[in-house]
């Protein structure tokens, strides 16, 4: 640029000292001298002005164009440009690898949370386990409560029937002695004492009268509760056994036919205290609880026991389910497969319940087809006119 502004003040001199201070003319020069003279001026003038536009033509494209020049125009662009450009690739290389990595940390989320997932669906819930427990003591209630009522008929059955070596064998009277020490032994009251019939009024007066003796407790004390309740089915459904028939009482035409009622009625005494000795043997403890059972007692307000009956290890499962904080808050929590879980087991828990159901339903049924066997029998020979016996000639 200093070489372009030396060359233009160089010829502009050239051109101030042509034009202001020309060579006086001779009067003598003639005018072609003059032309050519003009001529030679112009001709010199151009070419300094072609050298001059030359050098600044050059000039320029030097500073502004050529690429060979560092300092140009050009060069700097091209270097801007290409900076640029560097800066664009390596903008790209770094969004690319801020979206791989991204897309690696996304997918090792996902996959955390499908481990998470999966595990979940996979493990266990404690109230699950609780179920779970409660359910194996369940099972094991009804086994022994099924053992407690063939325990008890083993021995209704036979006193029922007045065998040997029950109250009844002898007769009546004595069946009636033998309940009567029984109540005053157990369950005597103010006023058996008042009557002088017992010194001291019971813990339990008059239990074998009670109902509260059957239904009061899910789970029957074994320090005299499932005694109490087999004394008031006794009370309530056969409290003295007819005398056992024997000798001629079987061996005669009319003793055959009573030992033929006698067997009949026997049979419908067993079905009644099958049923009664059933009822009993669901309240009969039997089983241990454990300590979430335990603590669920004591929620529901009852004081907690080390064994329990089938029936109250039922009524704890189901109260467990109703109102049981803990079981809801957990429910609230459970993820889907935890919560199926749990719906299965109300359903098996539910047919469970239905076939004890049809149990207790086989029972009643038997008893309402006893029921109506004896009405039809009652009307039937209320019915009949008596023959007369036919007079048979030796």
């Amino acid at each position: 640029m200093r070489k372009l502004q030396t060359v233009a003040i160089a010829a502009a001199s050239c051109v101030c000292v042509l034009a202001v201070a020309p060579r006086p003319a001779h009067a003598l020069i003639s005018e072609a001298a003059v032309v050519a003279a003009i001529k030679a001026l112009q001709s010199f003038t151009g070419n300094a002005l072609n050298t001059m536009t030359k050098n600044l033509t050059d000039s320029i494209d030097s500073n502004l164009t050529s690429l060979t020049n560092p300092n140009s125009v050009a060069s700097l662009l091209t270097k801007g440009f290409t900076q640029t450009a560097n800066y664009a690739k390596a903008q790209v290389g770094a969004q690319s690898q801020l979206i791989d990595a991204q897309d690696a940390a996304m997918a090792g989320f996902l996959r955390r949370q499908q481990e998470t997932e999966i595990r979940d669906e996979h493990m266990m819930s404690p109230e699950f386990c609780a179920g779970l427990d409660a359910q194996q003591s369940t099972i094991a209630a009804s086994k022994a409560s099924r053992s407690a009522v063939i325990a008890i008929t083993k021995i209704t059955d036979p006193r029922g029937e007045a065998k040997k070596g029950t109250p009844s064998y002898y007769g009546k009277s004595q069946g009636s002695d033998a309940l009567t020490s029984l109540h005053l032994r157990r369950y005597c009251s103010s006023d058996d004492v008042d009557a002088g019939l017992c010194t001291a009024v019971s813990q339990n007066p008059d239990a074998d009268q009670h109902a509260a003796s059957f239904f009061a407790s899910d789970t029957l004390s074994a320090d005299g509760g499932v005694d109490a309740a087999n004394d008031y089915a006794t009370t309530l459904i056969q409290p003295i056994a007819p005398a056992a028939l024997r000798g001629e009482q079987m061996t005669s035409i009319r003793g055959r036919e009573v030992a033929t009622r006698r067997r009949s009625y026997n049979s419908r005494m067993s079905l009644a205290r099958w049923v009664a000795a059933y009822v009993t043997s669901l309240g009969v403890p039997s089983v241990t609880l454990t300590s979430d059972q335990k603590a669920e007692m004591t929620a529901q307000g009852q004081q907690p026991l080390e064994k329990a009956s089938w029936l109250q290890v039922m009524a704890l499962e189901v109260g467990r389910r109703v109102s049981s904080v803990a079981w809801n808050a957990s429910l609230q929590k459970m993820p889907p497969a935890s919560l199926l879980r749990e719906i299965a087991t109300e359903m098996a828990q539910s047919n469970y319940l239905t076939l004890q159901n049809y149990r207790l339903g086989l029972y009643q049924a038997t008893m309402s087809a006893t029921r109506i066997a004896q009405e039809e029998e009652a009307a039937f020979r209320d019915g009949l006119t008596p023959m007369p016996s036919p007079t048979i000639n030796p």
